[in-house]
């Protein structure tokens, strides 16, 4: 994690807390779970879109990760504190990596939202190109092996096994997340984009029987797991998104998030994995069916759903950085840019369907 240098009270010359920590309140609910020395400190980390992350150190050295919810108004069923510690604690005994947990507190009299926290993971996230840079060739090969060998670890988990067989319904993955998103995007859109009904109309049509029922993260990429620097995945990050589904989803997302060299101006993860050492989209892919003995016969329908959701949730993120929600972060989001790779999501979703973008 590459956390943000922390607000401090000229007055008094000690730390204060960030937007959306009651400095107070946090100290003694940690207090009461860990051994800790204060005062504490609270970095805001960079880079986050959805729920807010803090890292926190006490005055001895030791270090936590909190998360919570943005700030002020929130769209129903999102951002769910309660759902990404379950997951997490299911977790911890299973092959999956993830990281150990402090506790939930989900009294709004602490801190007014829900927010739990675990305990710092060490390792590195690979959330831009020139971190990835540090890497040798070699490391890279075997970063995107291990994110395909941790997925299908995470899709092999026996969910009644962890106590997850009753976090969703089992089956119609695909038409349950159209119906969610399509209301997400009605909710939070702050422009008409016809295309995107198009899409969901022709993904609701073509929606394939699901074989599988798995764990299905939501949003499995690169840069939402905390990376050994040897390579191996240290755990799997932010699970907000996660329910029961379908794998080939899981898989579809990491695609969308992996370099293609089609796509002009990659950003972000798809410009990290264009460096050397990281595996050509097809091998990763390929790899991912070798080791769960699927077809990727249908990968094209869920690459274009995964790209149709991400558009439905970039719509949302972007509503939020409008209105003030995310905190004060001194990584700046390029609004403009980010309204239009929002545009980008859809027209490439629709390409993936065959459909008509004019």
């Amino acid at each position: 994690m590459s956390p943000m240098t922390t607000q401090t009270s000229p007055a008094e010359g000690t730390p204060a807390a960030p937007e959306g920590i009651d400095l107070p309140n946090v100290t003694a609910w940690l207090a009461e779970r860990t051994d800790l020395t204060p005062p504490l400190t609270f970095s805001l980390v960079a880079g986050g879109r959805s729920n807010i992350t803090y890292t926190i150190a006490d005055a001895a050295g030791r270090r936590f990760v909190l998360r919570r919810p943005p700030m002020g108004h929130l769209l129903p069923s999102a951002h769910d504190m309660a759902r990404e510690h379950r997951l997490m604690d299911a977790l911890k005994d299973s092959p999956v990596p993830v990281p150990r947990l402090v506790g939930l507190c989900q009294d709004p009299a602490v801190n007014e939202r829900d927010f739990y926290v675990m305990h710092f993971l060490d390792g590195v996230v690979v959330r831009d190109v020139e971190i990835g840079r540090s890497f040798t060739p070699e490391i890279r090969t075997r970063m995107s092996n291990e994110l395909i060998d941790t997925l299908c670890a995470l899709h092999r988990v026996d969910i009644d096994a962890v106590g997850l067989g009753d976090l969703a319904k089992r089956g119609g993955y695909i038409e349950r997340q159209i119906k969610r998103w399509s209301g997400q995007w009605e909710q939070s859109k702050t422009r008409e984009l016809p295309l995107i009904d198009r899409v969901r109309d022709t993904l609701a049509a073509r929606a394939p029987d699901q074989a599988l029922t798995t764990i299905a993260h939501g949003d499995y990429r690169l840069s939402n797991c905390m990376m050994d620097p040897a390579g191996p995945v240290a755990g799997v990050l932010d699970w907000e998104l996660c329910t029961l589904g379908d794998p080939m989803a899981d898989l579809a997302g990491l695609l969308g998030y992996w370099y293609d060299p089609t796509i002009p101006d990659p950003k972000g993860d798809n410009e990290t994995t264009s460096l050397e050492g990281f595996l050509p989209l097809e091998e990763l892919a390929g790899r991912y069916a070798e080791e769960m003995g699927v077809s990727l016969e249908l990968v094209a329908y869920y690459r274009a759903f995964a790209a149709w959701r991400l558009a439905c949730i970039g719509e949302g993120v972007y509503a939020r950085y409008v209105n003030g929600q995310q905190g004060s972060q001194d990584e700046e989001l390029d609004l403009d840019a980010y309204l239009e790779s929002v545009t980008r999501r859809v027209y490439r979703a629709a390409e993936f369907l065959g459909l008509p973008t004019t």
